[in-house]
């Protein structure tokens, strides 16, 4: 029986997948898992998730003690939702999850890396160890020195709202483990400012991560490429053999059920005879190259807004939550 393009795909890319939803991960058994601000949001939102919702708000209220604010229950409660899905997903994937350091903290070094050994010892209280987790950081230059930082406490980092080679290099330089390119975002970007539509190899996001990748394997940096944010099954087909690929559940379904070939796009070996100079990084050349790319420039700023609008419409969603629990509470006690 002829195999489907995603089964093909798990022969040359390790398949992770985009969301935060736990019925989707077991319905399409991924090896990693990626969640963000914006999925968690829409997680939380579900029905069949209320229970963990309503736990996890009633052990921050416990936490803070009863004259605490919905409000500041709210602001605890979401660090502690994200971890929670985290360990949900954990028992069902064999890899690694990956969990964001709140958006706001984006251009905040020391802030960053605080929150982040919060998080893994929020994780390794629970028995998970901090092999299984991946810290999402957003790729400032702040970021990128938090993670250098948190990669040598044996925290490995996921560096994401990546745009800009400038970004991949300094991220590989710092040591990072893995870096998430965003695909869908870019073509977005230049779809909107070019009126262009792109297909296939033309895809300006397909080309950067394929210019990432390459410069990566041609340089022998450790540094894992991979290629997030998609919009269509097309871009994924373009980066065949990428490290690893992280997919929303309906596009992994629309790989499943579609047959042909799938040939490597993306090859190591051809990557080391490419001829690619060596850029040295440094926050001067970092700040010039972010300056000159329009594109990474907005992007991450835009980015950056959006994942921290995600997390205070989550903290307005728990609020109200709480409040709807405190209020059936004096309810049954009435």
């Amino acid at each position: 029986m002829p195999k489907t393009l995603l089964e093909q795909l798990r022969a040359m890319t390790t398949v992770v997948a985009d969301t935060g939803d736990i019925e989707a991960i077991e319905k399409v058994k991924p090896q990693d898992a990626t969640t963000n601000p914006s999925l968690i949001t829409a997680a939380a939102q579900m029905p069949q998730y209320q229970s963990i919702v309503d736990g996890v708000l009633l052990d921050a209220h416990k936490q803070l003690g009863e004259g605490a604010s919905d409000k500041d229950v709210a602001n605890l409660a979401f660090k502690h939702l994200a971890i929670e899905f985290g360990k949900r997903i954990l028992q069902i994937i064999p890899g690694r999850v990956s969990t964001e350091v709140d958006a706001r903290l984006s251009y905040d070094t020391e802030g960053t890396i605080k929150t982040a050994r919060e998080i893994i010892s929020l994780y390794e209280k629970a028995g998970i160890s901090r092999e299984r987790i991946l810290i999402k950081i957003a790729s400032t230059w702040e970021g990128i020195r938090a993670a250098e930082q948190l990669e040598k406490e044996g925290i490995h980092c996921n560096l994401t709202l990546l745009f800009g080679l400038h970004q991949a290099i300094a991220c590989a330089e710092a040591g990072v483990t893995l870096i998430s390119p965003f695909v869908g975002r870019i073509l977005d970007w230049y779809k909107k400012n070019t009126g262009k539509d792109y297909k296939g190899a033309e895809d300006p996001g397909v080309q950067s991560v394929t210019r990432i990748y390459n410069y990566f394997k041609k340089f022998g940096y450790k540094t894992q490429v991979m290629g997030a944010s998609f919009r269509n099954t097309g871009e994924i087909i373009e980066l065949a053999g990428c490290d690893l690929l992280t997919i929303s559940p309906q596009l992994l379904h629309e790989l499943d059920s579609t047959q042909g070939e799938l040939p490597r796009k993306l090859d190591p070996e051809k990557a080391k005879a490419a001829d690619i100079q060596k850029i040295p990084m440094d926050k001067a050349t970092f700040d010039k190259m972010h300056a000159e790319d329009k594109m990474a420039s907005d992007k991450l700023s835009e980015g950056i807004e959006g994942f921290s609008k995600a997390l205070e419409n989550l903290e307005q969603l728990l609020a109200k939550r709480l409040a709807e629990i405190e209020s059936r509470q004096t309810v049954s006690a009435d």
